[in-house]
């Protein structure tokens, strides 16, 4: 299958899990998706997520992220929208990043320093392609 926005497909798939309230999806490989796990894990609004493996095979095939709730089975995730597009990229310079809710949320950015949170980004003064808003 070949996908045209592999993030947007991420973000749709965390999206999905959350309002079928399962414990974790599955999400095919790459470096940008586990760059993106690790920013949503440093910033608490998942669990973990692991990488899976074939049993005979030394690379990932998938990840594995594992959702957070709180309370009675409430999404510590209320929303995930995808900024910038393959048909239309969005960058933002440093003292331009978004704020997200007003501070509640926070946007994903990519940098020349890897892909990062957007209060971590206005922290290193570097600005960046915006690939989502998570809140």
């Amino acid at each position: 299958m070949n996908l045209t926005d592999p993030i947007g497909d991420m973000l749709t798939r965390i999206r999905n899990g959350i309002q079928a309230r399962h414990d974790s999806v599955m999400i095919p490989i790459s470096r940008e998706k586990v760059a993106i796990a690790r920013v949503l894990r440093e910033e608490g609004f998942i669990r973990d997520f692991e990488m899976v493996r074939d049993k005979n095979v030394k690379t990932p095939r998938a990840i594995r992220i594992h959702l957070k709730y709180v309370g009675k089975r409430e999404s510590v995730v209320s929303g995930l929208k995808r900024v910038s597009k393959p048909g239309l990229r969005v960058y933002s310079g440093s003292k331009a990043i978004p704020r997200v809710q007003g501070d509640l949320g926070m946007a994903v950015i990519s940098t020349p320093a890897g892909v990062m949170s957007g209060r971590k980004a206005r922290q290193l003064n570097v600005g960046g392609e915006v690939l989502c808003y998570v809140w």
